[in-house]
């Protein structure tokens, strides 16, 4: 399993035993492919965007990335996601 510095001991614990395929679905072949196409729909649908910024702005979301252990360009993708679910608001 990869290190990973930002989960705690439970989260570690459930991640090994996914990995180690301790886990079985109680789906229904049907419901399988339902989620399968949700996930390959959202796999595949990654778009490039050019957006401006302040120096100042890239430099302060370059260091939480370094603090988070995930490439900026990461984080700034997660930001959006999350204002676009509702868990982040703008004043």
């Amino acid at each position: 399993m990869k290190k990973l510095k930002y989960l705690d001991k439970e989260e570690k614990e459930l991640a090994e035993s996914l990995e180690n395929e301790e886990w079985i679905s109680n789906l229904t072949k049907k419901e399988k492919r339902k989620y399968e196409e949700y996930a390959s729909l959202n796999l595949k649908k990654h778009k490039r965007i050019n957006i401006q910024m302040t120096e100042r702005d890239l430099m302060r979301i370059q260091a939480k990335a370094v603090e988070e252990g995930i490439p900026y360009q990461s984080l700034i993708s997660r930001l959006i996601h999350k204002y676009n679910e509702g868990k982040i608001f703008i004043k």
